[in-house]
């Protein structure tokens, strides 16, 4: 038996998230417009990863979206976002070795940074909102991690 949480208010309120909609949209893009452009020989390699990628973003605002945990959700959100921007960079790529004209490459940077914006919104929303905060876990913080750059020169033998 599937209950209505299944079928119901939560897919329709899936359907409704802007974020959603823009990344099925971006990935639907990607698969009728840029993945026929691409060579045969980027068929396992660069197609795949454009693939992937786009897919890990519509897929894990859809999983957030389905947990109910408001502060896990903003977890998904960070790996949508780092997905977009994976996609973006392999987009990048695909543009740079001609595999994709200019104005199809513009209209994606476009879609990804609206995308990006609203993801980023939607994880400000979820900080704001606290809903959760007394479920199981709900004292545990997400944040992403700050990454320290090394800039000397690992040849370098002098110690």
């Amino acid at each position: 038996m599937v209950n209505r949480w299944m079928m119901g208010d939560n897919i329709q309120g899936l359907e409704t998230l802007e974020a959603w909609k823009k990344a099925r949209t971006l990935v639907l893009v990607v698969y009728r417009e840029v993945l026929p452009l691409l060579p045969a020989e980027e068929k396992w390699h660069l197609n795949q990863q454009i693939r992937r990628s786009a897919q890990s973003v519509f897929a894990n605002i859809a999983e957030e979206h389905g947990r109910f945990y408001y502060q896990e959700n903003i977890r998904f959100c960070y790996i949508a976002r780092g997905s977009l921007t994976e996609t973006y960079t392999h987009l990048v790529l695909a543009h740079d070795m001609r595999y994709i004209p200019n104005d199809l490459f513009d209209h994606l940077k476009s879609q990804i940074d609206e995308l990006i914006r609203i993801i980023n919104g939607y994880i400000a929303y979820l900080k704001r909102s606290k809903r959760g905060e007394n479920e199981p876990g709900a004292k545990h913080f997400i944040q992403e991690p700050q990454s320290n750059y090394f800039t000397e020169d690992p040849t370098d033998q002098t110690f």
